[in-house]
């Protein structure tokens, strides 16, 4: 039993106090999750796995990768060489040697509208050409007009509209 040393009578008799005492108890917990804390990281196992050698060949890169430029006006073009939007199956067709497969990258002028892009896009799926990569440049910072001159590469996607300005003027 716990006792208070202030009593009130001048007896002999200790108070009986119904509070516990928790420091001993948060003490125990402490020492408990310092040792678990230790523990936990030991006590998990590496499953060590002998993965089989893959005898597969590496897909060979493209010599000389395909790319075709959406320009201002919305004409196209290989490289420098304009070509004609009637044409554009069989001047595809003549830089993949008619494989469907080869991956083709379009760049388009910053000028470009959406729709015509995208217009661009469908013409090359309806010739066959279903694997596209949009290449655009990146910035140094987010927001800064310096580009670098490498180009970026998202493969199988749309180009992202540029973010909306932040309410009240935050960063």
């Amino acid at each position: 039993m716990a006792g208070s040393l202030n009593a009130r009578d001048d007896s002999d008799e200790l108070e009986v106090n119904h509070e516990i005492n928790v420091t001993p108890f948060i003490d125990v917990m402490l020492v408990l999750l310092i040792i678990f804390m230790v523990a936990a990281p030991l006590s998990t196992v590496d499953v060590h796995v002998d993965l089989p050698v893959s005898n597969a060949q590496p897909a060979p890169r493209p010599s000389e990768p395909i790319f075709l430029t959406v320009k201002g006006d919305l004409s196209l073009a290989f490289g420098n060489e304009p070509i004609a939007r009637g044409a554009l199956k069989s001047a595809l067709d003549a830089k993949s040697q008619g494989k469907l497969d080869e991956r083709v990258f379009v760049r388009a002028d910053k000028t470009v509208d959406f729709g015509d892009l995208m217009q661009v896009m469908n013409e090359l799926r309806q010739a066959g050409y279903l694997k596209i990569a949009l290449v655009g440049l990146e910035t140094a910072t987010p927001g800064a007009a310096v580009m670098s001159s490498t180009p970026a590469v998202t493969s199988g996607t749309a180009p992202q509209p540029p973010a909306p300005p932040s309410p009240l003027g935050a960063p």
